[in-house]
């Protein structure tokens, strides 16, 4: 800017916005140059508007703007306008599209818009820049890859954080235990992306490879339904022992994890204090996961060398029909949530810290999400220290925890609870010790 501000003096701003503005057409123009003879008869181009072309309506917004002139720049997006609608008269019959013509009144805009900012303009340019240049990849996006359940999910997700999320109240509400109608929208849009991660990664790396990234996926929105969802294909499918078991030991570092995303967003202070103790959790349960997932892949790898059969395929499949987002089963937490939060604020306050355990453990054998968000609202109204709280999230896993034993052995059988009851509680061992032994020898 000193080597700007000598040369120009006080034309130095003006100066930087021509620059970017001559940088954004030449990006934008070069992309359109080489696309112009793609598909045409002899490498010819049909197309009028090129790399100068751009370059030119990129400086003339860059220019209109930098004179000041009142009405200049609407002057000159209406000429662009009417020279792009001449080109596309003369083009439309044999390419009916309008991306060329709409781009060069975008890099007229964008040169307009360096002059104002340039920190703006420039990203801008990249951005139009690569979605010209993604074409072939965004049409067979929306054409062969992405389904119409998938669309209207995305769209139903995009709904809920753009206009639901804002104009929910920030206001504690009290007979919430202090949580707010906001973070609990948050909390309901949480499960639903990581719900939607969980499915992209599922479609990409097949039920195969991707059975215990699904059990943490679908851990996050209840393990004990996820447990029983894979007991139940094990048993029905016992070559899938090992790979069904891991997706049930991930969904159970799923609740470590969700705890701790739970803690901080509603009492991120006192979250730290828990962090150590999910972090043990999700250490024991991922890693055992994930050494049960790669036996598995390598049993399932050994079995498809020696037999022939398309059963594999088949399950990857079935493990990618549906939607992204279970919206019913999040929105039931959200509501499970609310009442629990009720239910555990009104036993604190009407038996103190022996009503509020067995509050949460009682709560915590349908459910270990809600107690959690729960005793993060007291804590961050300061109803409750963050010793306390670690505590009350501790008896709502282990009550959790005996039914989703349950749970495994009734779907699964001896071998498949036996595996999961044993990640299951030696986690919590463990992060009880920390919290209780560890923790306050290093204090």
């Amino acid at each position: 800017m000193n080597l700007l501000e000598q040369a120009f003096g006080t034309h130095a701003t003006l100066a930087t916005g021509m620059l970017a503005a001559l940088g954004s057409g030449l990006l934008i123009g070069l992309e359109r140059e080489r696309h112009k003879g793609r598909g045409h008869a002899g490498g010819r181009s049909l197309e009028p508007a090129g790399l100068r072309t751009f370059t030119i309506a990129a400086m003339s917004g860059a220019m209109a703007q930098g004179l000041a002139v009142p009405g200049l720049v609407a002057v000159g997006a209406l000429a662009i306008t009417i020279l792009a609608a001449m080109a596309y008269f003369r083009s439309s019959e044999r390419d009916p599209g309008l991306t060329t013509e709409m781009a060069l009144l975008a890099t007229y805009l964008i040169g307009v818009l360096c002059v104002q900012a340039p920190m703006l303009g420039t990203p801008a340019a990249v951005i139009l820049t690569a979605l010209l240049s993604a074409r072939t990849g965004l049409h067979r996006f929306a054409t062969r890859w992405l389904k119409e359940q998938e669309l209207h999910d995305g769209l139903l997700l995009a709904a809920l954080a753009l206009v639901v999320l804002p104009i929910m109240p920030t206001e504690p509400l009290p007979w919430l235990a202090g949580m707010k109608a906001h973070s609990l929208m948050g909390l309901l849009l949480l499960l639903l992306g990581l719900q939607a991660f969980g499915y992209v990664a599922l479609r990409l790396l097949g039920a195969q490879t991707g059975l215990a990234l699904s059990g943490l996926m679908s851990g996050l929105v209840s393990s004990t339904a996820t447990i029983a969802t894979m007991g139940q294909r094990a048993k029905a499918e016992p070559a899938l022992l090992l790979a069904c078991t891991s997706g049930a030991v991930m969904s159970t570092a799923a609740t470590w994890l969700q705890a701790s995303l739970m803690l901080l967003a509603l009492a991120p202070e006192a979250a730290m204090r828990f962090l150590p103790l999910a972090g043990v959790g999700i250490l024991i349960a991922g890693g055992t996961g994930l050494f049960l997932a790669y036996r598995a892949h390598r049993e399932l790898a050994y079995g498809e060398s020696t037999q022939v059969g398309s059963a594999p395929q088949n399950r990857n499949t079935q493990a990618q029909a549906g939607g992204p987002l279970r919206l019913k089963e999040a929105a039931l937490i959200a509501l499970l949530l609310s009442a629990v939060a009720v239910l555990v604020s009104w036993a604190e306050s009407r038996f103190g810290h022996s009503g509020l355990f067995a509050a949460v453990a009682l709560a915590g054998l349908a459910d270990a999400h809600s107690p959690v968000a729960s005793l993060a609202g007291l804590a961050h109204a300061g109803q409750i220290d963050a010793e306390l709280m670690c505590q009350g999230v501790l008896a709502a896993i282990a009550s959790n925890s005996v039914t989703r034993s349950i749970t495994a052995w009734v779907s699964g059988g001896r071998r498949f609870a036996a595996i999961v009851a044993a990640v299951l509680f030696s986690s919590l061992a463990l992060a009880a010790g920390l919290l209780w032994f560890i923790l306050p020898a290093l204090a």
